[in-house]
This record gives C-alpha cells, structure tokens and sequence, in this order.
C-alpha cells in the first residue's frame, strides 16, 4: 500500500517538475538555489511543503538516480569514517577481524577454570550467538529508514533514544571503547617488543627499558595514524587480521603438541564463600563476553561502503561480517578448550601465552616464541588504527562543524600526534588501568550486548508480544543486569583483593 502511495507522489512529481522545471536544464529537476556548507540543493515551493509520503518518493528517485540527495551533507566528506565510501565486502572482514580478535581471547581458558567443562562451552557458545545476533541487528539499523545512513554508534543512539539520553547511554562506553583500548594497546604491543627483543636479541644488545618500548610503539602508530580515512588502512586491517589468527593458532596448536604439565586437573577451584564463588562465576562471564569486541565499530566500518535502495550497504557488510566471525570462532573455540585441556587449572593468571611461556619456554624453539610476540605487537599495532578513527572523526566533526570546512592536513596531522601522546601519557602515569578493565569494561558491555536489542525496539517497534518484541526485551534486560553484575563483581573483586596502584611506575 505504501508502494503504491510513493509511486502515486512519484507521478505528482513529475508533473510539477515538467511545470516549473528551465527546458534548456534537462539535468537538473530542481531549480538552483544557493548552496548551504552542508547541502548541495534546497527544495523550493512548491516541493518545500512536500508530505511524509512525498518526502519519501523523493528520496527513491534520488537513490536511483533521478534525484541528487536532498540531504547530502558535505561534512561526511569531510571526516575519516565516511570520506570514502569505497569499501566492499573484503575491506569489512579485514576491519570486523583485526577489530574482532584481541590478546583478550588468550584469557578465555582461565574462565573454563571457574566454569567447568560443560558450563564453559554453553556460556562461550551463547555469548557468540548473541554478540553475532546483535551485530546482525546494527548493520540492519544502519539504515533503517531510506535515505538515512547512522554511520556512527553514537548519532544511532541519539536517533533511537533521544539526543540527550542517547549521549549519557552511549558517549562514555564508545569513547572508551576506542581511546581505553588505544592506551591498552600501547601496553601490551610495547611489552610484546620488548618481549620479542629479549627472545630474540638478548645476548647480543642491550634492551630498552618499558617506557622506552612505549614509546617505540608508539611512533610507530602516530606514523601508521596518517593515512586518511578508514578505508585507505583496510591493507593495514588485513595484516592485523593474519597476525592476530596466526598467533591465536600458535599458541593452541603448540600447547597441544607439547607434553602437558605434572599435575594438570579439572577440578573446579573452591571459594572461601558464596558470595566469592558468585564473583568467580561472574568473573568467568565477564572473560567471555569481554572476548568479543568491536561493536563499537561495525557502523563506522558499514559506513565506508557505498549504498542505494538498489544495491543496500547491508547486504556486503553481512557478508564480511559473517566470514570474519566464522573465522574468529575457528580460532576463539580451539584456544579456549585445547588450552584449558593443556593447562587445566595450572593456567597462570597471563592466560594461554604466560603459560606457554612458564611451561614450554625451554622445549620451545625461540624462533617460534619470539615469532609469537612480534605477531601480538604487530596486531596490537594495526588494531590500534581502527580503534582510534571513531575519535578522529569525533574531534574533525566538531571542528568542521564550527568552521564549515574541511580539516586542513596540518591540524589533522597536529590531532592525531596529540592523541598519540596522550594516550602513551596515560599509560605511562595509569600502569595499573588494566586492573580496572573488568569495572570499565562492565559498564561499556551494553554497546555490544544490551543497546542493540533496545534500540531495535525503539526504532522498528515491533508488535507487542511478536517474537522479536520477546526476544530483543529479554536480550536487552539480560543484558543490562549481566553489566550490573560485573560491575559488582568487579567491585568486590577490588575490595577483597586490593589493587596495586602506583602511579608512572611501569613493570
């Protein structure tokens, strides 16, 4: 019914526009008006009072070429998500598997140690259907009305929640998510070069203190940092995406070739009380969902792809999607069993690489551990790309959006050297932030886990009681007490167990 209304407008339209339109301007339907920063036409009467309908019918014949864009905002052009909009299929898996894939998943045996067996393989199985579902659910939402493209988590919030709850929803946990995991990034790709260093070269140089290897890292992305946009780092992405998956691979396949250690057990480790074993079992989830990341990112990464009515972005962006993740499951599954079976409850608390390293550091050919860090620093290196763009394009949104102008190449440069040093200061003068990560990350797990459902809700709205109004509230609620719960657990973990907290003083 609604398709025929629109082709009833359509009809209207092209009455009015033989009408009012110039005989010597056959290219352009709309007569010309002044030019905004951030439009290139401005309908005039008698097309400015068009109805809902209309509006519509308008925005089709632009998506098929009939029409340019009524709303075409040159500020898009302007900032690193959506100055290209070149990407495909293969660019979105390169992103959604270096994004997807963090030195996190080494953790995954440790939660087995609480959960068990059977529990550790049902949690870890429905934590990915669920992550992926919600995945699913964003790409859909990317353009959930014609003509309208949310190329960013943040302004898909505002739409679906309001501008000013969908900021205090959403601000916080993506930033985070972004510059928290760039200063985490600094942390473990300095330590795997030195790392790699004193593998490799120990005998022969003497090596950099941590702080220094910071700092080696560190150059090393402000200088990846320059490319300009998302889609001009896709080659970056691909080889972040090969590091991650070969390391990931190294260290379950080597863990269960080797001899496993004297000792190995599965017997579920005892609490002092109920309330520990409760805070170990969360413990144990939060590993597992914190395994899984990225969300924060896939609408940035969709928004890199070309679109029309004809040819949607959602349909490549899937695709990627679903390659990239049924390769982080062939190297997610493996890692969390194989290395729980090698180690049992012997798994130190650095995951499967510290274990590696405890247990087969002399049986173990150096070439191979050192091939093993340098593969982390590499990937830590190119994820710190990806993770970093959404705040680019926030800091150049705010300044074209004040000057009505493109960011010049020298203040973009002076931006993401600023951001560059900044995060190395924070990691240099907050050693101990990693501690934090179960709390911070517990109050960032709605962005993957509990928003999407919700804001699902709020847009499409579903009819009440429908299957998908059932299961996106109850994903959405679960979701929501699944964060307060590791934020809780988070919290008496601290307040049991204390936390080291030294200020400027690396290890």
């Amino acid at each position: 019914m609604e398709r025929e209304l629109i082709v009833e407008e359509m009809k209207n339209i092209s009455i009015t526009n033989s009408l009012t339109s110039s005989p010597h301007d056959s290219n352009n339907i709309i007569p010309k008006t002044p030019k905004s920063p951030f439009s290139s036409k401005i309908l005039m009467s008698p097309l400015a009072s068009a109805s809902p309908i209309m509006k519509k019918a308008l925005t089709y014949m632009e998506e098929i070429g009939h029409l340019r864009k009524l709303h075409d905002p040159a500020q898009d052009a302007w900032l690193p998500i959506t100055e290209s909009r070149s990407g495909n299929a293969y660019y979105a898996a390169f992103h959604t598997l270096c994004s997807g894939i963090g030195v996190q998943a080494l953790l995954l045996p440790l939660a087995f140690i609480t959960l068990g067996w059977i529990w550790g393989i049902i949690s870890l199985s429905l934590v990915f259907m669920w992550q992926l579902y919600t995945l699913w659910l964003l790409i859909q939402l990317h353009e959930f009305a014609p003509g309208m493209r949310n190329s960013r988590y943040l302004g898909l919030s505002m739409a679906a929640f309001g501008e000013k709850l969908g900021k205090i929803l959403a601000l916080f946990p993506t930033m985070y998510l972004s510059g928290g995991t760039c200063v985490t990034l600094i942390m473990i790709g300095g330590s795997s070069m030195k790392i790699f260093f004193q593998t490799v070269c120990a005998s022969h140089m003497t090596t950099l203190s941590t702080i220094e290897w910071y700092i080696v890292f560190t150059v090393s992305a402000i200088v990846l940092a320059q490319l300009p946009n998302l889609n001009s780092i896709a080659g970056i992405s691909l080889v972040g995406s090969i590091s991650a998956v070969t390391y990931c691979t190294l260290t379950w396949v080597i863990s269960l070739i080797k001899e496993r250690p004297q000792g190995v057990s599965f017997e579920p480790v005892e609490n002092t009380s109920d309330v520990a074993t409760i805070c170990s079992f969360l413990n144990a989830l939060g590993m597992i969902v914190f395994a899984f990341r990225g969300h924060n990112l896939v609408l940035e990464i969709q928004g890199t792809m070309p679109s029309s009515l004809k040819n949607p972005s959602h349909v490549p962006m899937w695709k990627g999607v679903k390659f990239s993740y049924s390769i982080i499951a062939l190297c997610l599954f493996p890692l969390a069993i194989g290395g729980y079976w090698a180690y049992g409850n012997l798994m130190p608390n650095g995951g499967i690489l510290s274990a590696l390293d405890k247990y087969h550091g002399e049986d173990t050919s150096k070439v191979i551990l050192g091939i093993t860090s340098l593969l982390v620093a590499i990937h830590c290196l190119t994820s710190f790309q990806i993770y970093a763009m959404p705040v680019f394009d926030n800091w150049e949104f705010k300044y074209t959006n004040k000057k009505k102008k493109p960011c010049p190449w020298w203040l973009r440069t002076g931006l993401r050297v600023f951001f560059g040093c900044l995060t190395f200061f924070i990691s240099v003068a907050l050693p101990f932030l990693p501690s934090l990560a179960g709390l911070i990350g517990g109050i960032a797990l709605p962005v993957t886990l509990a928003y999407p459902c919700l804001m699902w809700i709020m847009i499409k709205k579903p009819n009440r009681y429908s299957p998908s109004w059932f299961v996106n509230w109850s994903l959405g609620l679960l979701g929501l007490v699944l964060s307060v719960l590791l934020v809780f657990g988070a919290i008496w973990t601290i307040a049991t167990q204390g936390m080291d907290v030294h200020f400027f003083k690396t290890q």
